[in-house]
């Protein structure tokens, strides 16, 4: 099931996409009303407001091997500002301190359903309300080189493109995931590459945090992001950047020089 949130008639409300429709749910829980509309007559909203955004770096055996970096022994965890979340359709914004080498990366997203502390593996996915698409967008100039910690160059307005909604079936472990610049395929990996899985993920991190509902888990991206690239590719004004994963949908943002 496909769980969008959006606004329709300057209101925000939820419900379930079927190809074109959407039927609404209501106002206040999440029962169905059988009130249907075209999916083209709301607008997009990201799909939840995170508490949290807790990330993943290194999480793809391709990925690890394409930085030169050595596999992580336990999942390598950083954290990126929830004002850094923007939904479908909205702008990726160059900020004016870090415009030159922002990049892309195409991320399955985990949605935490229920509050999760000290669960195990085996349980772990009992907590997941569902999955996403993400682009962790990274500000590489800070991040490699300016910084030596990943914060600010994570968690800049916009630098996290959430959407366009949240499945709640779907095999996280064997799920494509893509991402595609102005049309040509950049990314083309799966979870089936993954380090350490979604099931893995959700138990180690809430040994460490609570897990309150809402919260979103980066997963990690695979190879072929635009930094390691000869040349390197950056996102430029103008450019179109999607996140696709079979079974959730396409995420589109356009990307703008901050005004």
């Amino acid at each position: 099931m496909k769980i969008a949130r959006f606004e329709y008639r300057n209101e925000i409300r939820q419900g379930v996409v079927e190809g074109e429709q959407v039927e609404l749910m209501a106002l206040s829980g999440a029962a169905r009303t059988g009130e249907v509309v075209r999916l083209g007559d709301v607008k997009l909203l990201t799909p939840v407001c995170p508490p949290n955004v807790i990330a993943i770096g290194l999480n793809y055996h391709q990925h690890a091997s394409e930085t030169k970096m050595e596999l992580p022994d336990h999942p390598l965890i950083f954290l990126k500002a929830t004002t850094s979340v923007t939904g479908p359709g909205d702008p990726i914004i160059l900020p004016h301190m870090a415009p030159r080498e922002v990049d892309y990366e195409a991320e399955l997203c985990i949605v935490i359903g229920r509050t999760a502390r000290n669960v195990s593996e085996e349980d772990a996915l009992d907590y997941v309300m569902g999955y996403t698409c993400g682009n962790d967008v990274s500000a590489r100039d800070c991040q490699i080189r300016l910084d030596g910690q990943w914060a600010r160059g994570k968690s800049f307005d916009t630098f996290c493109p959430l959407g366009p909604w949240i499945e709640t079936k779907l095999d996280p472990d064997n799920a494509p995931v893509r991402s595609l610049l102005n049309g040509k395929v950049m990314q083309e990996g799966s979870t089936r590459d993954l380090i350490f899985n979604c099931r893995q993920l959700v138990s180690y991190l809430s040994h460490n945090l609570t897990l309150l509902p809402g919260t979103v888990i980066m997963t990690g991206t695979p190879e072929g992001v635009g930094f390691v690239r000869r040349p390197p590719v950056f996102l430029q004004p103008g450019d179109v950047i999607e996140i696709e994963i079979e079974g959730i949908g396409l995420l589109r943002n356009e990307v703008q020089l901050e005004v």
